[in-house]
């Protein structure tokens, strides 16, 4: 075996896959890029699917016997995948014929890695290429032209991706409107207190964008104290078919005939005029279903969502700086109104070019753009313009969802880069496989294993779906879940003694850390040298 060679082509090849034997179980992992040297292109890149062990001596019945002492007859066999290799015009090209059985297959050095999946790029700095020390950029324009979805489970690291990626932006000087149902991204203006070794791991600084970001509430301060300010809607001259995007979907004809003639009457009237004035209006109505439409405009009213002085999107959207619309305390049909004549204003704003081109950042998703057949939503319809229509006047979408079936597939289709983490539903396995390019069963196999911190790049600017493990937060991370065993433990419970506890609440430290899984993957043992076994009996020892 030529010095420095992992394993060797056997049996049937291809111009899509080989298989080869694997001369030590250490020296190549699944998922692993390797070369391989082609009579005509040069060196090819690959990358490994599967590895499977096995032995035709050791039988069941040795097996009934005890533990396998002698494993020097191992076979270990590895599939992989093609990838290519860039011709003179720096197209990706797979090969025109297979390779040869016997040919040998070494590990794929980082630069040919990088030249061959196209990670050039110097932009939106993310993470690594998993098992390499490869740095993963995304292009600024295109993210934000061609829109970018963050897909995953609950738990998955979701919200802390697309801190990264807000992280990138704001470094970038893009402006953003951030809609946050969850209060979970005000923590963007406080530096992290990361680990030290993760730190300089990913070559990261802790940095906190407090002067970069605002924070508006539609609620009171008093739910959201944190808030810079409060957010209003225009209250003035409310037209008709604005007012019925305040109302539920059971709005039905009698009550917009009922709407719309209290409003032709006011304009017939007055100049100008608020919700207080419609409200009287449309209990001048002699019709029994004037109450259910009164009750409506009450509610609104109540809330204090419409003013005279409404927040102008001109002021939500400046170089280099983040609004972040927090929705706490707000009513589920409140928040989609809310986000409905936001986004419409924005979009307006924006063809008109009153405000800079900039990002649209849209956290659950699938609560403001829902799939048809799982629920209606009145902003569905304007994100769907601005996905399908955005990217021609600079308005950029990021779209994150922990149920990305529940999604409108217009929305989803139209957003270039995707980065998806770990994904266990069926019917959102099945949502994202069909809107994705190059997914094969290894791609799905991964979507469920994917530990947290590890994200599957789909991106047009990449040749093939790839495994990214995300750096680390430069500013602090405000979507972490609340420990309720810890929070409980240090009180007791009425009528049990503290000292009568036969087990304390909390484990101790290194038990913790036993059971606790690793953040990232790990290899199942330290690398250790073995003899080759079948690999050196078939094929030889290695030669200088």
């Amino acid at each position: 075996m030529v010095r420095g060679s992992v394993g060797v082509i056997f049996g049937e090849t291809g111009t899509l896959n080989f298989k080869f034997l694997i001369s030590d179980s250490t020296a190549v992992l699944r998922g692993h890029y390797v070369k391989i040297w082609h009579e005509t292109d040069g060196w090819i890149l690959a990358q490994v699917l599967s590895i499977v062990r096995s032995s035709e001596k050791y039988s069941l019945e040795e097996a009934k016997k005890g533990q396998r002492k002698d494993r020097n007859d191992d076979r270990i066999v590895a599939s992989a995948t093609i990838i290519g290799s860039r011709d003179d015009r720096g197209l990706l090209r797979a090969p025109m014929s297979p390779f040869s059985p016997g040919d040998q297959v070494y590990l794929a050095d980082d630069t040919l890695i990088r030249d061959t999946l196209g990670l050039v790029g110097d932009d939106m700095y993310i993470g690594l290429l998993e098992g390499t020390g490869i740095p993963v950029h995304l292009n600024v324009n295109s993210l934000v032209q061609k829109h970018c979805s963050i897909l995953a489970k609950t738990g998955s690291g979701k919200s802390y991706t697309a801190g990264v990626i807000l992280e990138e932006l704001l470094d970038h000087n893009v402006p953003m409107l951030i809609i946050d149902p969850h209060s979970e991204y005000s923590s963007i203006k406080e530096s992290a207190s990361g680990n030290a070794g993760d730190l300089k791991k990913y070559g990261i600084k802790p940095k906190g964008y407090g002067s970069r970001i605002q924070v508006y509430t539609p609620a009171d301060k008093s739910i959201n104290p944190n808030a810079d300010h409060l957010f209003r809607l225009n209250g003035v001259n409310l037209t008709p078919s604005e007012l019925m995007t305040l109302f539920p979907d059971n709005f039905n004809s009698t009550h917009s005939g009922i709407l719309y003639e209290a409003v032709h009457r006011l304009r017939a009237d007055v100049e100008t005029y608020f919700l207080d004035d419609i409200i009287r209006e449309v209990s001048n109505n002699e019709s029994k279903a004037r109450w259910n439409v009164i009750n409506l405009l009450e509610d609104i009213n109540q809330l204090d969502i419409l003013s005279p002085q409404p927040t102008p999107v001109e002021e939500l959207m400046q170089d280099g700086k983040a609004s972040i619309i927090d929705l706490k305390g707000v009513p589920p049909h409140i928040q989609t109104m809310i986000v409905a004549q936001l986004c419409d204003a924005l979009f307006e704003a924006r063809k008109l070019g009153t405000i800079p081109p900039g990002m649209l950042v849209v956290e659950e998703a699938h609560n403001f753009a829902p799939e048809r057949g799982y629920s209606k939503s009145s902003s569905s319809e304007i994100l769907r313009t601005i996905a399908s229509e955005g990217r021609k006047f600079g308005l950029g979408m990021l779209v994150i969802s922990q149920r990305p079936a529940r999604v409108d597939k217009n929305v989803l289709s139209q957003c270039g880069s995707q980065i998806i983490l770990k994904v266990t539903n069926p019917n959102d396995l099945k949502s994202i496989s069909k809107g994705l390019e190059g997914v094969n069963s290894y791609v799905e196999e991964e979507l469920l294993r994917l530990p947290p911190g590890i994200a599957m790049l789909v991106s047009n600017d990449i040749e093939r779906p790839i495994l990214v493990d995300i750096r680390v937060r430069k500013s602090r991370h405000g979507g972490e879940s609340v420990e309720i065993l810890n929070k409980s433990s240090s009180k007791v419970s009425p009528g049990v003694k503290k000292e009568s506890k036969a087990e304390p609440l909390t484990k101790p430290v290194e038990e913790k850390k036993s059971q606790s899984p690793p953040p990232k993957r790990q290899p199942s043992r330290n690398p250790k040298k073995e003899s080759g076994g079948l690999f050196n009996k078939l094929f030889g020892s290695e030669s200088k």
